[in-house]
């Protein structure tokens, strides 16, 4: 099936209209937590501006400018704080603007592209290999569409949609073209409900700023009988004008405000955003240095945190005796005639050598998670076909039972082998010989490898939480050298909070955990006194990472598709039904 064909016209302009005048509109949450007269409000009106502010208009009254130079501490002060946040601020939605793609939207049987915000209820929207689902909807048309709601649910395995399934806002678009009708929008979507509660403001934990503002509270309340004694004692014993009277009762009482210390503390809490920023980083609220500092326990979700996006060729063990450099060739081959090759046939085309003459193509056959195969029958090369080993490979043979023991080990294995038929005939694949076995590694981040060795130097526990298999992450990371015993499937863990609590404690890896399950892990973790660094790259992070004491999001996906979409004239291309991919 292919959507050349419109069967879908789309709303009319009187719908829209209709649906835009009774706020049926894709509204969107603000993308940062706080406004700008927020942040100057957060960091301006403090206990220790107030105190030196009370102090500045008593010695300035007395017309004394150099005795006043004090009141320079609180524009250093609230500086500090402002110009980090709303650099931060401007970061991030210079960020948001970037990350926000057009969708192609039908009206009146006419696809265009259309700001986000201008979508409403109902529209039928366009969908095409590496565009990202901006609303909830249903499928009405589909060909191979296949998501990835890897950053909705943290299972990295793309989902076969067919009309009628549901497309959930948050997930991209891996392969296939697709339509769906818009069901919730603005607020009601799912992704825009899960940012609304994570953009709820609420400060960052300092021990520090608590400890000093215990004992600006305690001089507040001293001041005001130190003054009055002040004055008085000064009012009796050393007579003179009013100003001389004010300005040695502020000499006084401006020793007793430590704006030393919280100066100092800013200035420190400046310098580690600064170094941060070095390393790529960006700090929102500058007591998160402190928090960095007393972490014990970091949660980090597998996909995109400690794996990067994609996959790596990692073992070709050949079949039957075939000989190696002819089974290369093909898979170089079957790579180059893929048009639009998913995560796997790019791993394999990066390995292989870049084919010098492409083979004439007869047929191909795309890759759908129905068939779990893909195949190309080439001109005088024979009939070729690459999937899963279950499918392709006879029960209790050499081959299957190979794949299966290698598959234990979590990593992805897929069978070539030749057809007796095309991949195109009814029929197909039709009696398959296994040739070789292709192994497939994720993708695993340089850097990751040192950074645990790092906390395991540190003493700080690091919990790795997945929504993929468990094999699949315990495979990862006892790659990175994790030794947590026995990986645990989420699923079985128990609904009692203390024995939830106990489990999580006791254990270092987990696999298929729901995004609700991070958010109760977190705090079963902070129940048993530890202070917990959560770092995700996925809105299935977003509310685990609210939750922790420091919230880490990794830039690798949290906006816009990791390799780019394609432009709009290689999307109407590619719908050709000759140039379908999986």
């Amino acid at each position: 099936m292919t959507i050349d064909a419109v069967t879908t016209p789309g709303l009319t302009a009187a719908e829209v209209a209709q649906r835009v005048a009774a706020g049926q509109t894709n509204d969107l949450p603000p993308r940062s937590g706080r406004t700008t007269w927020d942040i100057v409000r957060a960091n301006v009106f403090t206990r220790i501006n107030f105190l030196l502010m009370v102090l500045f208009v008593m010695v300035i009254s007395t017309g004394s400018v150099i005795n006043a130079l004090f009141g320079f501490l609180i524009i250093i002060n609230s500086g500090i704080g402002i110009v980090q946040e709303l650099r931060a601020k401007k970061t991030l939605d210079n960020l948001a603007v970037v990350g926000e793609g057009k969708p192609l939207v039908r009206r009146d049987g006419v696809a265009r592209e259309l700001p986000r915000d201008q979508v409403v209820l109902d529209d039928v929207i366009e969908i095409g290999p590496g565009d990202q689902i901006i609303v909830d909807g249903d499928v009405i048309e589909a060909s191979y569409l296949e998501v990835d709601e890897s950053l909705l649910t943290g299972e990295s395995d793309a989902v076969l949609k067919a009309p009628g399934d549901t497309v959930m806002s948050g997930s991209f678009v891996v392969s296939g073209v697709a339509a769906f009708r818009a069901s919730r929008v603005g607020h009601d979507s799912y992704a825009a409900q899960l940012a609304a509660e994570a953009s709820k403001f609420s400060l960052v934990k300092s021990e520090l700023q608590q400890g000093i503002n215990k004992i600006l509270r305690l001089i507040t309340w001293l001041l005001i009988p130190v003054g009055a004694a002040t004055v008085w004692v000064q009012w009796n014993n050393a007579p003179g004008t009013w100003q001389e009277i004010v300005l040695r009762m502020a000499g006084a009482l401006v020793p007793m405000v430590p704006e030393g210390l919280v100066l100092l503390t800013s200035l420190a809490f400046a310098v580690g955003v600064v170094r941060l920023g070095q390393h790529n980083c960006l700090v929102q609220e500058m007591p998160a240095i402190e928090g960095l500092a007393r972490v014990d326990v970091v949660c980090a979700d597998k996909t995109g945190t400690l794996t990067e996006h994609g996959m790596q060729f990692g073992q070709l063990i050949r079949l039957a005796g075939h000989d190696e450099n002819r089974v290369r060739e093909v898979l170089a081959q079957i790579a180059a005639t893929d048009p639009r090759p998913n995560a796997s046939i790019q791993a394999i085309a990066h390995e292989m050598t870049t084919v010098a003459e492409r083979w004439a193509v007869s047929a191909l056959a795309p890759f759908t998670s129905a068939r779990k195969w893909s195949g190309a029958s080439l001109a005088g090369q024979g009939n070729w076909v690459i999937g899963a080993p279950d499918i392709l490979a006879a029960p209790g043979s050499e081959a299957a039972l190979l794949a299966e023991q290698v598959g234990a080990s979590g990593r992805r294995v897929l069978l070539l082998g030749s057809s007796d038929l095309p991949v195109d005939a009814e029929g197909a694949p039709g009696a398959v010989t296994p040739v070789a076995l292709v192994v497939l590694e994720q993708r695993v981040r340089p850097e990751a490898r040192g950074t645990l060795q790092y906390f395991a130097d540190q003493d700080v526990s690091v919990k790795v939480i997945s929504g993929d298999n468990a094999t699949s992450v315990g495979a990862v990371t006892a790659s990175l050298g994790v030794d947590s015993g026995e990986v645990v499937d989420a699923r079985t863990l128990p609904e009692d909070p203390t024995a939830f609590a106990d489990e999580v404690s006791n254990s270092g890896v987990f696999g298929r955990v729901t995004p609700q399950q991070k958010r109760q892990m977190v705090g079963a973790l902070q129940s048993r006194g530890h202070t917990v660094a959560m770092t995700g790259d996925g809105v299935n992070d977003v509310l685990a990472i609210k939750d922790a004491d420091l919230g880490v999001a990794m830039g690798s996906r949290s906006r816009g598709h990791p390799f780019g979409g394609p432009d709009r004239a290689a999307r109407r291309q590619f719908r050709h039904p000759a140039a379908h991919r999986g």
